[in-house]
């Protein structure tokens, strides 16, 4: 079968297991697509016969749509991909009723069949060893125990990854919290951070505004010493406050 597609990934030490030998391999995305390029790309490439334009609106009735049915408890097989609702949290009796304290509805989504037979035709160039870099593997909402999912302000976050203890006196370090439509960044207070070490932080989730949005850890943290200029490290998903 011809490869049609290619994917570029580094390794990187895995801090998520004990072996000290191991690694993972972490894509390079080139960027994060919307719907409208999408639809643009889909109609560059000669695969479309209707505008963009056409196929941005009838993608976005459709989406609407998917949503709306998700919430009333259905669940949707695209093909491309599954999607169902899960309700999150322990009820601790039979009689016991949903609690939006207590618990939490979730939408997951899982690769299809169509997608998954996509695999074959993806080559996947391993560039070697990634540099020295801080970089970010997971962020673990304590509350609702999601991974790179939700944030629940006032409680724990979880974050594992390489080289991301806070040290250093340069005026930009810190973690934040960089809303994904405007790019307001929101600082951590230092005081809320519980655990400051490499490979692992701790923190106390600040009272975010429900949205979106990104993770960034800036530190001149280094092998043994200070970096003279501080590096940002960056979790390549997306997290909400609900």
């Amino acid at each position: 079968m011809p490869v049609l597609h290619k994917i570029k990934a580094y390794l990187y030490d895995n801090v998520l297991t004990p072996d000290p030998n191991d690694f993972i391999a972490r894509t390079i995305s080139e960027r994060s697509l919307n719907v409208k390029q999408i639809c643009e790309a889909s109609v560059n490439r000669g695969g479309a016969d209707v505008s963009a334009a056409s196929i941005e609106h009838a993608v976005e009735l459709f989406l609407k749509e998917m949503a709306y049915q998700l919430c009333d408890g259905y669940s949707v097989n695209t093909g491309y991909f599954t999607a169902g609702t899960q309700i999150r949290g322990v009820f601790s009796s039979a009689a016991e009723h949903y609690n939006p304290q207590k618990h939490n509805i979730l939408f997951q989504f899982n690769q299809g069949d169509k997608l998954r037979a996509e695999i074959p035709n993806i080559e996947i160039s391993i560039l070697g060893v990634a540099q020295s870099d801080a970089i970010i593997l997971e962020a673990k909402d304590v509350k609702s125990g999601t991974i790179n999912d939700l944030l629940t302000p006032g409680k724990n976050l979880k974050i594992k990854g390489s080289k991301i203890k806070i040290t250093g006196d340069n005026a930009a370090n810190g973690i934040f919290f960089v809303e994904t439509s405007t790019q307001t960044r929101l600082p951590v207070d230092a005081s809320d951070i519980v655990i400051n070490n490499p490979s692992e932080v701790i923190l106390i989730i600040p009272d975010l505004p429900a949205g979106t949005y990104t993770l960034e850890i800036v530190t001149q943290y280094g092998n043994g010493s200070l970096l003279k200029d501080p590096r940002t490290a960056s979790l390549d998903k997306i997290l909400t406050v609900e």
